[in-house]
């Protein structure tokens, strides 16, 4: 059983009394431990997709299953601690609090599920992205590159079987951008996590397992 797939879902939204098509009759399946870059150009349906695979939005139509449950038609009473608990998120705008040190910001999804630990893990991973000199600092004392490692940090928290990546290096330099990449994929592997990461960017697609291309709401690859 894939521990992520999608059934021909679609997904439109309403503009002047105009439907207006996003994505149109989409399957896949990621199995446990893969890395998948989700490719496309801009206006191509990825970001939608992204957030109706990770149960942030719900689909026209069609079907969502992560690790066997359908949550397609979950209410987000329901969707809430179900992906703290399963999923991580990075983002590319970071969405860190900001009033938050780095560190309270990663503990915080470990805090949210009970987590006696939210402290030792949080640190552990801010040491591991070389992060412990900055742990109290507040996002706004952080470079760009920084706030980056940060929400990767919270995002690994709570040990999620699923990470999603929306365009992650989207807002760094080349620089920061390689090492952040780099960190996320090496702890995915020390996670065992699985990776689904949206990027138009070629050279982050050529690391991937595999890659699926979006092309005006479908999937071509």
């Amino acid at each position: 059983m894939a521990l992520l797939e999608a059934r021909n879902i679609t997904h439109s939204y309403s503009l002047d009394h105009r439907i207006i098509p996003v994505l149109s009759d989409v399957s896949l399946h990621v199995e446990a431990g893969e890395f998948i870059v989700v490719s496309g150009s801009s206006g191509s349906g990825k970001t939608t997709l992204l957030t109706l695979l990770s149960g942030l939005d719900h689909p026209s139509s069609g079907q969502v299953f992560i690790d066997g449950r359908d949550i397609s038609g979950a209410s987000e009473e329901q969707l809430a601690p179900f992906r703290n608990r399963t999923i991580g998120f990075v983002f590319q705008s970071f969405h860190l609090v900001p009033s938050m040190t780095a560190l309270e910001n990663v503990m915080f999804p470990a805090e949210l599920s009970g987590d006696p630990r939210a402290h030792d893990r949080a640190a552990a991973l801010l040491a591991r992205v070389g992060m412990t000199g900055r742990s109290e600092n507040l996002p706004s004392q952080l470079s760009g590159g920084e706030k980056q490692r940060v929400a990767l940090c919270r995002a690994l928290v709570n040990r999620p079987k699923l990470l999603f990546a929306d365009e992650p290096t989207g807002n760094l330099d080349s620089e920061n951008g390689a090492r952040v990449l780099t960190q996320l994929i090496d702890l995915k592997h020390e996670h065992g996590a699985t990776l689904v990461l949206v990027t138009h960017n070629p050279d982050v697609a050529r690391a991937a397992d595999r890659i699926l291309t979006l092309k005006d709401g479908r999937l071509t690859g």
